[in-house]
């Protein structure tokens, strides 16, 4: 092979492992997260973890990223150390089906329709249908096929250079020799964990495998040791991700490694020992594509078969190499490790994820609005502590909310799970400032408590009927973020504006109580601090409503949709306007 053969296995190479990743990505992106979502919850019988993991990894055309995507579930406490164990052995079954479809290009017959099977007939017009649709389509989501189709069709491309490049090497002797010395199982599995390891792809690595039977000069016999040794290489991705995380996010990673090596040497030790007895006549027969994805298929089955009954003892042998300290982790879900950065590989998972810790950072604001809430007409002490601790949970579910959705947005999304992150980023400022009103109502509370003021009769029952008002349209709002119900978000604006109004009328009835001195000014300045409080708060919730609408129509003015709402253009809105006003009618 001269310089520009070499060039062009290089070329051949680099459009393979191309078209393989933006083909995961656009079956992944189609997928939306649906499939992880569901491998997430139904991973609690182990045969169907099994069949999960398969399927999963067959959809996104990757092992590594199944694995990887599991030790973040177990990191982030979603998914337990055993029901991983399965995911992860189905991962390796599905990841064969790429060598299936890479056997294509290995087809022979000149027959119309052998020559349609071909890669070489089928992949242009695949090619030209993605590119059409990548141009011309305006839904994401045929964007996404176009993605999957262009995809596929650089892959076969490059995998048919490859294979071009590489075939003169048929008559070259070292190269011969090479291959030779991999007749040592030990050598051959050494060269395959290596090969994958650097690529981190055993999918790619099985490829190029593949890509070199075409000379003619790879035998069974060298085959089946580096196909071994590709299984155990994959392992070096999920162990990578491991670094850093839980105790059992390790052992998950470790669980891939010591099943891929315990599978290998018993694989083996078993063929090899019956090849020594039997002497298999195919070992010296030069193996085809199809013939390497049916090794390493049966390979994967078999270790999977034989170790599934002992997934404990696999468990076992993880935990004993990770041990537990005196002091055991947390079992508890933590909300702030649903954003782990591993499931920024699949970016429409990690907006799943984030959109779990955003609604449990509004369940802790409201939580911390309703005590501080409290707190106006009881007030309790042992309160403040938990009031304050919310504040900074909520503070901390900002930043790294905000952080976390600025990478995912840096990803590659489809236009839904784009909408949603804009969506999160407005929203979640308004959670924060919510539990900010929180804080000034505490030390309104506290302010009043400290300094023996109380509000007169009068003024608690208006203040009971405006914060009953107020903790409805919190509940709705947040309801509305959590279900992206665009119909529940429309009732929201109305009681806001239920709300501005009640605020009116308090101060008016304050002014003419402090005019006849039924309160003091002290009291007043409390009242007139409390109810700015209240009013803002039902503004934010008004915005988390209008973002979502916003969001579900797919972008309109802001200001000229509140204004034809309110000017009396909308028969609904005045309906649930008035209903509002009886409702929450003032003593």
């Amino acid at each position: 092979m001269d310089f520009f053969g070499v060039l062009t296995m290089a070329g051949g190479l680099a459009l393979f492992m191309y078209g393989m990743n933006i083909m995961g990505d656009g079956l992944a992106k189609t997928a939306g997260g649906k499939l992880e979502q569901i491998l997430e919850k139904l991973t609690a019988n182990t045969f169907m973890a099994v069949l999960l993991g398969c399927c999963v990894t067959a959809v996104i055309q990757s092992s590594s990223a199944t694995t990887v995507m599991v030790v973040g579930f177990v990191n982030s406490g979603i998914m337990k150390l055993q029901q991983a164990v399965g995911v992860i052995m189905g991962a390796n079954i599905g990841t064969t089906v790429t060598s299936w479809l890479l056997s294509l290009t290995g087809i022979q017959g000149e027959s119309f329709f052998m020559r349609l099977l071909k890669p070489t007939s089928f992949s242009p017009a695949l090619a030209l249908v993605g590119v059409c649709l990548i141009m011309f389509a305006k839904s994401g989501r045929k964007k996404d096929i176009g993605t999957i189709l262009v995809g596929f069709a650089v892959l076969m491309t490059g995998m048919e250079t490859m294979s071009a490049a590489v075939e003169p090497l048929a008559d070259v002797p070292e190269f011969t020799g090479i291959l030779m010395r991999f007749r040592n199982p030990v050598l051959g599995m050494i060269a395959g964990l290596i090969l994958t390891a650097v690529i981190q792809s055993s999918s790619a690595s099985v490829g190029i495998l593949q890509a070199l039977c075409v000379t003619g000069a790879v035998n069974f016999s060298n085959a089946i040791p580096i196909i071994m040794g590709q299984n155990i290489g994959t392992c070096v991705t999920a162990l990578l991700s491991a670094v850093g995380a839980s105790k059992n996010a390790k052992r998950a990673a470790l669980v891939h490694l010591y099943f891929n090596v315990i599978g290998t040497a018993l694989f083996m030790a078993l063929f090899y020992s019956l090849n020594a007895a039997i002497h298999f006549s195919f070992m010296n027969a030069p193996v085809d594509k199809a013939g390497i994805a049916l090794v390493h298929t049966v390979f994967n089955i078999l270790a999977t078969c034989a170790l599934l009954p002992f997934k404990d003892a696999l468990v076992k042998l993880a935990c004993m190499t990770i041990r537990d300290t005196d002091k055991d982790e947390e079992a508890a879900q933590d909300g702030f490790k649903l954003l782990d950065e591993r499931f920024l590989e699949k970016p429409a998972f990690a907006v799943a994820q984030a959109k779990k810790a955003a609604v449990l950072m509004a369940q802790a604001s409201r939580e911390d609005l309703f005590l501080a809430m409290r707190l106006v007409e009881k007030y309790d002490k042992h309160s403040i502590r938990e009031i304050l601790a919310l504040e900074d949970q909520v503070d901390r579910y900002e930043d790294e909310l905000g952080t976390y959705l600025m990478k995912i947005s840096s990803r590659e999304l489809n236009h839904k799970d784009s909408m949603a992150v804009t969506m999160m980023l407005h929203c979640i400022g308004d959670f924060e400032r919510i539990s900010d009103h929180a804080v000034n109502i505490m030390h309104i509370a506290k302010k009043m408590n400290d300094k023996k003021e109380s509000f007169s009769e009068k003024a608690k029952e208006e203040l009971r009927v405006y914060g009953n008002a107020v903790q409805d349209i919190v509940t709705m709002a947040y309801r509305v973020f959590d279900t992206e119900d665009a119909s529940e978000a429309t009732k929201v604006e109305p009681l806001e504006e239920v709300i501005d109004a009640l605020n009116d009328e308090i101060k008016k009835k304050h002014v003419k109580r402090l005019r006849k001195g039924k309160c003091t000014i002290a009291s007043g300045f409390s009242l007139s601090d409390l109810i700015a409080d209240y009013e803002r708060i039902a503004d934010h919730c008004s915005n988390i409503a209008v973002c979502l609408i916003q969001v579900k129509e797919d972008g309109f003015e802001t200001h000229e949709y509140l204004g034809q709402m309110k000017q009396g253009e909308n028969a609904e809105y005045k309906k649930r306007y008035k209903h509002y006003r009886e409702v929450y009618k003032l003593p």
